[in-house]
C-alpha cells in the first residue's frame, strides 16, 4: 500500500482531537521518521537504496496492521462474552424477584394464621400459672403465719433464725414471681417492711457493739453474720440491694461516736480541761476493748481496731471543730486545747502508747487541728493573755504609785538598798507566760515573747508617765510627797532590777535584737528618773548660785560651802541606789553642780578690777574645784569621771598675768573642752577685766587658728549646756557667730 492510500485511511483509523495522547504520539513518530530519513538520505549515494527502504517499511506496516487487527478481534470477542453474561445475570435477577414475591405472600399468610392462634397461647399461659399456683398454694397459705413468726423472732433478737425465715419467704416470692411471669402477689407486700425491721435490728446491735461485746457477744456475732450472709445473696427480682454490711459498719461508727462525742457530752465553758482529761483515759481504754472484745466478734476484713481508731479520731476532730465554732474560748481553754492536741493526743499516754498495735496508728490521718485552727487558738490565747498581763502590770504599777505618797520611806532589802517587789512581779508574770507557751510550740512561744516585750515596753512608758505626774504634782505643790527624792531613787533601783533581769525573757533561739526596744525603753526610763532627781537638786541649788560670782564670793567660801552642804544632804540617800546606777546618778549630780557654777560665771555679774582680784578669783576657782572634788569623792564618785577639773582650766585663764598669752590658754582650753565657744571665752575674758579689744580678738582667733581638738572620746558635754550672754559685736571676730 502506497503512502497516498495510507493518508486516505488514516482519518478513519485515528481518533479525533478527543485523544490528545495519540495525536502527540503521532507527531513524535512523524518527527522521528523525518529525522531518520533526513539522516539516511543526506548523502547522494544513499538515494540508490531508496527502493529497499520503501519495501522494508511496507512490510513493517503490514505486520503492524495485522497485529492491530488481531488485538481488535480479541477485544471484540471479550465484549461479546461480557454481553452474554450480563443477559444471563438479568434473567437470574428476574427469577429471584419472582421467588421473593412468592415468599412474601407465604409469610403474610403465616402471620394471619398466627394471629388466630394468639387466644390459644394465652390460654396455655394461664393454664401454666394455675398449675404453678396449685402446687405453691399450701406454702402460700402459710405466708402470713411465717411473717408473724419472723416478726416475733426479730422482737426476741433471734436474728439468725429471723433471717433464715425471711430468706425462705423471699425465695417463695421469687418462685411465685417467676411462675407468674413477673407478677407479684399482694400476700408478699409485708416482706419489705419485715426486711427493713430486721436491718434496723442488725444496725441497733452493731451500734451497741461495745456494750454487747461485754454482756451478750452472741447477739453481736449474730448481727454481723446476718449482714455478711446477706451481702453474698442475689435475687432475680429487680430490687435495690440492701447493703446491710455497710449499714452495719456505719452503725458501728455512729454508735462509737455517740458514746464519746454525743451532743450532751460536749464540754461547757470552763469544763474543757476535765473533758479532755476524761478522753485521755477513755480513748485508749476503748481501743484496748475493741482489740480484746469486739474484734473477735467480727470478720478480719472489718479491721475493727483500725476502724475504731479512725472513727474516734474523726469524731474527735469533728467535735473539736464544733468547739472552735462556739463563742471565743478563754485563755486557759485555748492553751489546754493546743497543748492536748499537739502533745498529749499523739503522745505515749494516748494514741502513741506502746500497748496499742500498729492498726491504731492515727499519725498519718488528718490532724485534729488545722493550721488555721492553730493560728486562731494561738491568736486567741495571746490576746487573752495580753489583756490579763496588762491588767496585772497595771495593778502592780498602781500599787507602787500608791506607795509614793506614804509617810514612810521606801522599803529596803537586807543590804540597805531601796527595794520593792514590783520588778520581780513584773518579770515573773512575763517570764511565766513565756515559759508556759514554750510547752505548746515554738511559734506560740515567739508570739507570747513578742507580746511580753510589747507589754513590758508599755509598762515602762506608763511607769515613766506616772513618774512625770508624780514629779509635776510635787513641784507644783498640788500633792506634796513627804519622801519625794527617796521614791525617785527607789524607782531607779526598780529600773536597775528590770534592766539586770530582763534577760530572763530572752528564750533560746530568739534573736537578741528583739530586746533592743525594751533596752532602749529602760535606758530612757533611767535618764528620765535621773533628770527628775537632778531637777529636784536644781531647786535646792539655784538660789545659792544666783549670788555667784560676787565680791563676797572672792573673799569667802560661804556660798559654795552652803551649796556643798545642801548637795551632800540631798545626796545622802544615794548610797541606797545600786551600782552602776549610783555612779551614773552621782556623776550627773556632780556635772549639774559644775554646770550651775559655770552658768553663774558666764552671767557677767563680776569684773575683776585688778590683778589682785584676778588672783583672788583664780584662787577661789582652785579652792572650789578642790572642795567639789572632795565632796563627791566622799559621796563615792570616782575622780576620773568628775567635771570639776574644768574650774582649774578656767583658773589658769584668770591667773595668766600677760594678756598677750591668752591665745595659748584659750587654745589649750579648746583642746580640753571642744564644746567651748567664742561666747564662753568672751564671758571669761570679761571676768578678767584687763583684756583690750585687740587682745580679745587675738585670743578668739586662736579658737579657729589653733589645732583641731582630738576626738571627744568619753567626754561629756559641758560648755554646750551653759548659755552665755551675747557680747557686743565690737568684741567678736568678723567670721564669728556673734558678728
Amino acid at each position: 500500500m502506497d503512502s497516498a492510500a495510507k493518508d486516505e485511511m488514516q482519518p478513519a483509523l485515528l481518533p479525533g482531537p478527543e485523544w490528545p495522547e495519540q495525536e502527540r504520539a503521532e507527531r513524535l513518530a512523524r518527527g522521528a521518521a523525518l529525522k531518520w530519513a533526513s539522516g539516511i538520505f543526506y548523502r547522494p549515494e544513499q538515494l540508490a537504496r531508496l527502493s529497499q527502504y520503501r519495501s522494508r517499511e511496507v512490510q513493517r506496516t503490514c505486520s503492524l496492521e495485522a497485529r492491530i487487527k488481531s488485538v481488535v478481534q480479541s477485544y471484540l470477542e471479550g465484549v461479546k462474552t461480557g454481553m452474554w453474561q450480563l443477559a444471563r445475570a438479568l434473567e437470574a435477577v428476574h427469577g429471584a424477584r419472582e421467588a421473593l414475591g412468592q415468599a412474601r405472600g407465604l409469610l403474610r399468610g403465616m402471620a394471619e394464621a398466627a394471629q388466630t392462634l394468639e387466644p390459644l397461647r394465652e390460654r396455655v399461659a394461664q393454664h401454666k400459672q394455675l398449675q404453678a399456683l396449685s402446687q405453691l398454694l399450701p406454702r402460700l397459705r402459710a405466708v402470713p403465719a411465717a411473717v408473724a413468726h419472723t416478726q416475733t423472732l426479730i422482737g426476741a433478737q433471734q436474728l439468725l433464725e429471723a433471717y433464715v425465715s425471711l430468706r425462705e419467704l423471699e425465695q417463695l416470692r421469687e418462685e411465685t414471681w417467676e411462675a407468674l411471669g413477673g407478677l407479684e402477689l399482694p400476700i408478699f407486700e409485708r416482706l419489705g417492711p419485715l426486711a427493713e425491721a430486721l436491718g434496723q435490728a442488725v444496725e441497733a446491735a452493731a451500734g451497741a457493739a461495745g456494750k454487747l461485746a461485754r454482756e451478750d457477744p452472741a447477739l453481736l456475732v449474730a448481727a454481723v453474720r446476718v449482714a455478711e450472709v446477706d451481702a453474698g445473696c442475689t435475687t432475680s427480682l429487680e430490687q435495690a440491694p440492701r447493703d446491710w454490711r455497710q449499714r452495719c459498719l456505719r452503725a458501728l461508727q455512729e454508735g462509737l461516736e455517740q458514746i464519746h462525742f454525743g451532743t450532751p457530752l460536749l464540754p461547757g465553758p470552763g469544763a474543757l480541761e476535765g473533758w479532755l482529761e476524761a478522753l485521755r483515759v477513755a480513748l485508749p481504754a476503748e481501743l484496748a476493748a475493741a482489740e480484746a472484745l469486739i474484734a473477735p466478734c467480727c470478720p478480719p476484713h472489718y479491721k475493727v481496731v483500725q476502724l475504731w481508731a479512725h472513727t474516734l479520731h474523726s469524731g474527735l476532730r469533728h467535735c473539736l471543730q464544733q468547739l472552735l465554732e462556739e463563742p471565743e474560748l478563754g485563755a486557759a481553754d485555748a492553751f489546754t486545747l493546743l497543748h492536748w492536741a499537739l502533745h498529749v493526743y499523739l503522745g505515749p499516754e494516748m494514741m502513741g502508747s506502746l500497748e496499742l498495735g500498729p492498726e491504731a496508728d492515727v499519725s498519718q490521718l488528718e490532724p485534729l487541728l488545722t493550721l488555721e485552727n492553730i493560728e486562731h487558738l494561738e491568736t486567741t490565747f495571746v490576746a487573752k493573755v495580753q489583756a490579763s498581763v496588762a491588767q496585772w502590770l497595771q495593778k502592780a504599777l498602781d500599787g507602787e504609785v500608791a506607795e509614793w505618797s506614804r509617810e514612810q520611806e521606801p522599803d529596803t532589802d537586807t543590804s540597805g538598798f531601796y527595794h520593792s517587789p514590783m520588778p520581780a512581779i513584773v518579770l515573773q508574770i512575763l517570764e511565766e507566760n513565756i515559759r508556759v507557751a514554750s510547752r505548746v510550740s515554738e511559734s506560740l512561744q515567739q508570739r507570747v515573747h513578742g507580746m511580753a516585750l510589747s507589754e513590758l515596753g508599755a509598762f515602762l512608758r506608763s511607769f515613766s508617765d506616772a513618774l512625770i505626774r508624780f514629779s509635776r504634782d510635787h513641784l507644783r505643790g498640788e500633792a506634796m510627797a513627804p519622801h519625794y527624792v527617796p521614791y525617785l531613787l527607789a524607782s531607779l533601783n526598780h529600773q536597775s532590777a528590770l534592766s539586770s533581769s530582763v534577760s530572763v525573757l530572752q528564750p533560746d533561739g530568739v534573736a537578741s535584737g528583739a530586746m533592743a526596744p525594751v533596752e532602749a525603753a529602760l535606758d530612757e526610763l533611767q535618764r528620765r528618773i535621773c533628770r527628775l532627781v537632778l531637777e529636784a537638786l536644781l531647786v535646792e541649788l539655784q538660789p545659792l548660785f544666783e549670788a555667784l560670782p560676787s565680791r563676797q564670793w572672792l573673799s569667802s567660801s560661804e556660798v559654795l560651802d552652803d551649796a556643798c552642804e545642801r548637795t551632800a544632804r540631798f545626796c545622802q540617800d544615794f548610797w541606797r541606789v545600786r551600782n552602776p546606777a549610783v555612779q551614773l546618778l552621782l556623776a550627773e549630780a556632780e556635772r549639774t553642780v559644775v554646770l550651775q557654777y559655770l552658768r553663774a560665771l558666764m552671767q557677767g555679774r563680776l569684773v575683776c578690777r585688778g590683778a589682785d582680784e584676778r588672783t583672788q578669783a583664780a584662787e577661789r576657782l582652785r579652792h572650789d574645784a578642790a572642795q567639789l572634788r572632795e565632796l563627791f569623792l566622799g559621796l563615792g564618785l570616782e575622780e576620773s569621771v568628775q567635771c570639776a577639773p574644768v574650774l582649774l582650766a578656767l583658773r589658769e585663764l584668770l591667773n595668766l598675768r600677760d594678756p598677750t598669752l591668752l591665745g595659748l590658754e584659750v587654745a589649750g582650753l579648746r583642746q580640753q573642752f571642744p564644746d567651748v565657744s567664742e561666747d564662753h571665752v568672751s564671758a571669761l575674758l570679761d571676768l578678767r577685766g584687763d583684756v583690750s579689744r585687740e587682745q580679745r580678738l587675738a585670743a578668739l582667733s586662736s579658737l579657729q587658728a589653733g589645732p583641731q581638738p582630738s576626738p571627744a572620746v568619753g567626754r561629756r558635754a559641758l560648755f554646750s549646756l551653759v548659755p552665755a550672754p551675747t557680747p557686743a559685736p565690737s568684741s567678736c571676730l568678723p567670721s564669728g557667730p556673734c558678728a
